[in-house]
């Protein structure tokens, strides 16, 4: 059992959980995931590892509703997770680069940003762009700006910072900055967007693949991805890859087929727990 220390509501959409677990607070490293189990006999979930803290014993998750089960989780109080199995994944790669952008979209900020903070403890100086719908979703604005020397915020309606989206900046963050490497983490298409946009100035792209994932440690299959017309498995290889190499057009096929399903999931649940109300 893992002790769930805190819960905090960010908007309709998206919440965080701060979790007891100093095993895997020790082990952690940037870029790795875990699997929960929210409930006895409940679906398993792969989260990314939002933070951590070793002297703490925490382990931080950012979570969206996307289904029927973390729905649930956004709807309820949970004072223990019965099952968390993790770090799971290849940490990223971090070596000392000068100057690294990230292209953070909405949820992206989550996987972004233990990446960040490793890259600031090398030295490296970070140029930090994150996307959202609107203002009423943008959150940890203040912990990306404790780390990020240069912080932009777009918003495709306007409604704060740029109007617009993280792609459409990259063209002056390039004017600006010698970008020795760049991170894209978000929706599969705004990934495919930014690799579109950085491969004419031929710098490293790196994008964070998060595919169906069911046990988290190669058996499966269902997180397979292709990259240069080979399989790879995103949940022990991954979730970093190298952006130019992996086909993102076969990777949204298959994930716009799995939200249908999924879609169809939780609106059977809302509208199952609006009958028990």
């Amino acid at each position: 059992m893992f002790k769930v220390l805190r819960k905090k509501i960010y908007n309709q959409y998206v919440f965080e959980l701060e979790i007891e677990a100093p095993l895997i607070a020790r082990e952690a490293k940037a870029g790795q995931f875990c699997i929960l189990i929210p409930k006895e006999k409940g679906e398993r979930l792969p989260f990314t590892i939002a933070d951590f803290d070793r002297k703490k014993g925490t382990i931080t998750f950012i979570i969206q509703v996307v289904g029927k089960s973390t729905q649930m989780m956004y709807d309820e109080e949970y004072d223990f997770i019965p099952d968390i199995l993790g770090p799971l994944g290849t940490p990223s790669k971090i070596e000392k680069k000068n100057n690294v952008l990230f292209l953070s979209g909405g949820l992206g900020i989550a996987a972004s940003y233990p990446i960040m903070k490793a890259y600031k403890e090398m030295g490296s100086k970070i140029i930090s762009v994150v996307g959202f719908r609107n203002k009423s979703l943008v959150f940890w604005e203040d912990k990306l700006k404790d780390i990020s020397d240069e912080i932009i915020i777009t918003t495709d309606d306007g409604s704060y910072g740029l109007k617009g989206n993280v792609v459409s900046v990259v063209d002056q963050i390039f004017k600006k900055y010698n970008i020795d490497k760049v991170y894209s983490i978000g929706s599969l298409k705004m990934m495919k967007a930014s690799v579109d946009a950085i491969k004419k100035y031929g710098v490293e792209i790196i994008v964070s693949l998060n595919p169906i994932m069911v046990d988290g440690i190669g058996m499966c299959g269902a997180c397979r991805v292709v990259l240069d017309g080979k399989i790879h498995y995103a949940c022990i290889e991954g979730p970093d890859f190298d952006g130019y190499k992996v086909d993102l057009d076969d990777l949204i096929l298959r994930s716009n087929q799995f939200a249908k399903e999924e879609g169809a999931c939780l609106r059977d649940y809302l509208l199952n727990r609006g009958n028990r109300r």
